[in-house]
C-alpha cells in the first residue's frame, strides 16, 4: 500500500482508540499525555511504568483503561511481605488424588496493575521478568503461555524511599515507557473539585471495545511507513547515549551506561503508534521527539557527577534532541 492508502486505513482504525479515550475521560480529568501513552502501550503491547506523586489518578487511569476494553483485569498491591507465588501461582498437594495441582496466580489476566511495584523486594519484582519479556509463566515444571494482550502497568511513588526497593536495571529495561505523571492544570483541577462536589466523580466506565479491535489497530500500526532517514535518526539518538563524543556531545562524564538496543526497537514502534494516534500513515521526526523522553529516561544510567550536579535523565535527553541532527 502507498502512504495515502495507509493513512486512510489509519483514520478508520483510530476510531477505536477515540472510543476508549472518550470512555476513560468519564473517570479521569485531564492527564491527556498519560492517557495517550497508555494507548500507545496498548497498541504496541509494551509494558508501562507510571511514576508520580500520590493522588494524580495513576491507578484510576489504569482501571478505567481496562474497564473500557472487554478483557480481564487484575490489580496486585505490592507490599514488602509479598511472595513470588502470590503473583505467579503455586503447586498445591491434593491428598484425595495423591498429586499436585497448579493454582494459577493473578498474573494470568490480560491487563495487570502492579500498584506501587517498588514496595516489594527484588525477588518478587524479578518474578515478573519472564512474564513481561517472554509472555509465559513457569510454575514448578510446567510452563504456561499467557493470553494476549498481556500488559503490565506498574506505578511507583518517587518521593518515599523508606520501605521501598529500587527496581533492578534488568526489569526497568523491560518497560517500553516510563511515564512521568504531573499535577493537573488549574482548570482541570477545578473540574475535579466540581465533579466531587456534584458526587459524580466515580462515573462507571463501560466496556466499549473488543480485544480483536485493538489487535487489528496494532496490525495497522505495523503498516505505518518509516523512512530510512527516520530510522537513522532514532539510531543516532540511542547510540549517542552510549558514545556521546562520537556524536559531538560532551555528555560522557554524565552517563555511566547508555540505552540498550531495546530503546531503538521501542522508540521506532512508539513513533509509529504516535503517528497512528495523529491519523498519519507515516512517521515524522516530531513523532520521534515526542516519544524519546518516555522511551529513554529509564534506560540512561547517570554517573555520580551528574547526580552531584543535580542533572536528570530528562535534562540529558533534552540536550540530545537539541543537538542531534534532525532529518
Amino acid at each position: 500500500m502507498d502512504i495515502r492508502e495507509i493513512t486512510e486505513k489509519v483514520k478508520a482504525r483510530s476510531l477505536v482508540l477515540r472510543q476508549i479515550l472518550s470512555e476513560v475521560e468519564k473517570a479521569v480529568v485531564g492527564q491527556r499525555g498519560l492517557l495517550e501513552r497508555m494507548l500507545i502501550g496498548l497498541l504496541c503491547q509494551g509494558h508501562l511504568l507510571l511514576e508520580g506523586l500520590p493522588g494524580l489518578a495513576k491507578t484510576t487511569a489504569v482501571r478505567s483503561l481496562a474497564a473500557a476494553i472487554r478483557t480481564s483485569f487484575q490489580r496486585i498491591q505490592f507490599t514488602p511481605d509479598l511472595l513470588p507465588a502470590d503473583i505467579l501461582g503455586t503447586q498445591i498437594y491434593r491428598p484425595d488424588r495423591g498429586a499436585f495441582e497448579i493454582k494459577k496466580g493473578p498474573i494470568f489476566h490480560n491487563i495487570i496493575l502492579a500498584d506501587e511495584i517498588n514496595r516489594a523486594p527484588a525477588k518478587v519484582q524479578s518474578a515478573l521478568l519472564e512474564a513481561m519479556q517472554e509472555g509465559q509463566v513457569t510454575i514448578g515444571e510446567s510452563t504456561f503461555v499467557l493470553e494476549r494482550p498481556f500488559l503490565v502497568l506498574a506505578t511507583q511513588n518517587p518521593i518515599e524511599q523508606e520501605g521501598t526497593y529500587p527496581l533492578p536495571e534488568a526489569q526497568v529495561d523491560r518497560f517500553m515507557l516510563k511515564i512521568r505523571v504531573d499535577y493537573p492544570a488549574a482548570h482541570e483541577e477545578k473540574e475535579i473539585v466540581a465533579r466531587v462536589g456534584r458526587g459524580n466523580e466515580g462515573r462507571p466506565v463501560r466496556g466499549v471495545v473488543e480485544v480483536a479491535q485493538i489487535e487489528e489497530a496494532g496490525r495497522c500500526v505495523d503498516l505505518i511507513h518509516t523512512e530510512d532517514k527516520i530510522v537513522d535518526y532514532i539510531l543516532r539518538l540511542v547510540r549517542a547515549t552510549r558514545d556521546p563524543a562520537a556524536h559531538g556531545l560532551d555528555l560522557a562524564p554524565m552517563i555511566s551506561y547508555g540505552a540498550s538496543p531495546r530503546a531503538s526497537i521501542w522508540l521506532s514502534r512508539a513513533a509509529r503508534a504516535h503517528a497512528f494516534l495523529n491519523g498519519r500513515g507515516y512517521v515524522t521526526p516530531q513523532d520521534v521527539k515526542s516519544m524519546a523522553p518516555d522511551v529513554l529516561r529509564h534506560r540512561i544510567l547517570l554517573s555520580y557527577e551528574a547526580e552531584a550536579e543535580g542533572k536528570t535523565a530528562d535534562d540529558l535527553i533534552e540536550v540530545l534532541l537539541e543537538r542531534i541532527e534532525v532529518p
